[in-house]
């Protein structure tokens, strides 16, 4: 196929085109550099300890809960308003998006400093030797940046609702390649590393290079979108809030059931587990990074679509990203049988995944990969009441289920629940994108 022919279509679809392909080269570049930075973390302070830094950034996560769906709000009601050439609305939303997310990071702030100095981590992550002082102070720097992150994400979040999520992944690969640098020089020039240390490579970089875009592009390309203090209006936070507050309990309830795996797993298999657990996640997670640089175009090019009634495009679209997932099942059966040749390339033998595992965590992405096309599609209609039920649902039973069920039968047990809750997605996505766009959907499948 010639190149002239690829970037044939409307507009929308070129436009979606670019993006996927860009994205696909920086997606590249990102996962090469995350292979790299696993052996040299590891070299820098030693597998248990790399375990332990994997548990507490998971936990970072949770901290999610302060947006209170603002971001996800953000990125409809923003898309909405382009599509429908009100800019001024869509820099008030981006104004008060700021603003809101700021003073959330405030009150967090105030309530986790104190609540951090009664903790003792050592004990919660069942640890043998008494770290809790530094990962204290650990626990605070990744909380401060995570924090920072959020809001000043609103800008990358911009960047996706106007359909250039490649511009989004410019920002954070170049983030990401900042922090391997700086920790590549830290590596060749000290003796042994810290945790704090890892923090402020991993948390403190990519914070003060999503400024500087911010910044940057605020000031040339997006100047029509500068936020501005006279144009904060707090009134505007309950229609950002309309749909928000619903990603906001979507996105509460998936970390209960996902973001609390590492946890578990420290608990009742130990840190190394959580070691060889996330090299496993690592390497299949590379092909639904792929999906997601696909899917990510997507969410807000139905947004813009589903405004302007344009369902022949959207159906068009169902029917391509369904088959796209049949593409990606052989795709996952060749790297589950190389994996075993890949670790020894790419860690050597300082840690042993066992094939169970392997086998657990390919199934699981595949699954997921299905799941989030709808999903994502899904999302761009602001149509999600069925998937908050499904989530609240699992989150209830989450944490006692999955820790009984990874005691009892390690990595695959643990995934087990994950991996219904990603079946009923898929399931029950694929009948309400089949009644939007037909526009037969009622009761549930229209809210």
């Amino acid at each position: 196929m010639k190149l002239t022919t690829f970037f044939k279509g409307n507009a929308q679809t070129v436009l979606l085109k670019k993006n996927i392909i860009c994205s696909v080269g920086l997606k590249c570049i990102s996962i090469l550099i995350s292979f790299q930075v696993v052996p040299l973390t590891i070299d820098f302070v030693n597998p248990t300890q790399y375990g332990v830094w994997l548990t507490l950034s998971s936990l970072m996560s949770w901290f999610f809960f302060f947006d209170i769906g603002l971001t996800n709000g953000f990125r409809n009601r923003f898309a909405e308003a382009k599509a429908l050439g009100d800019i001024t609305k869509a820099r008030i939303l981006v104004s008060t998006t700021y603003a809101s997310l700021f003073i959330l990071f405030i009150v967090m702030m105030c309530v986790i400093l104190p609540i951090n100095h009664f903790l003792n981590w050592s004990e919660i992550l069942n640890l043998e030797t008494d770290e809790s002082i530094e990962l204290g102070k650990v626990f605070i720097l990744l909380v401060t940046f995570f924090g920072l992150n959020i809001v000043f994400q609103v800008f990358s979040t911009l960047l996706t609702a106007d359909q250039r999520p490649a511009f989004s992944s410019l920002i954070q690969v170049s983030g990401q390649l900042a922090a391997f640098i700086a920790l590549y020089i830290l590596t060749h020039t000290l003796r042994h590393g810290t945790l704090t240390q890892l923090a402020m490579i991993f948390s403190g970089v990519p914070v003060a290079v999503l400024l500087i875009y911010s910044f940057i592009l605020f000031s040339t390309r997006y100047r029509q979108y500068r936020p501005s203090f006279h144009l904060i209006r707090f009134s505007y936070v309950r229609i950002i809030l309309g749909i928000g507050s619903k990603f906001f309990v979507i996105t509460t309830s998936m970390l209960f059931i996902f973001q609390l795996m590492n946890v578990i797993i420290s608990r009742e298999l130990g840190p190394e587990t959580v070691t060889q657990y996330n090299i496993s996640y690592k390497y299949f997670n590379i092909l639904y990074m792929v999906a997601l640089l696909i899917l990510n175009p997507f969410w807000s090019a139905f947004t813009d679509a589903y405004t302007r009634k344009d369902f022949a495009w959207m159906k068009d679209m169902v029917r391509k990203l369904e088959r796209l997932w049949l593409v990606s099942i052989p795709c996952t059966i060749i790297l589950l049988l190389c994996a075993p040749a890949f670790y020894k390339l790419w860690i050597n033998d300082s840690v042993m995944v066992p094939a169970i595992i392997n086998i657990s965590v390919a199934i699981y992405i595949s699954i997921l990969i299905l799941s989030n096309i709808y999903m994502h599609l899904i999302n761009g209609t602001g149509k999600i009441q069925i998937q908050l039920i499904i989530y609240v649902s699992f989150a209830v039973i989450a944490y006692p289920t999955m820790s009984f069920m990874c005691h009892n039968w390690g990595i695959p047990g643990l995934l087990v629940l994950p991996f219904v809750v990603y079946v009923m997605q898929g399931v029950l996505g694929h009948m309400q994108i089949r009644k939007l766009l037909s526009q037969t959907a009622t009761g549930l499948w229209d809210k």
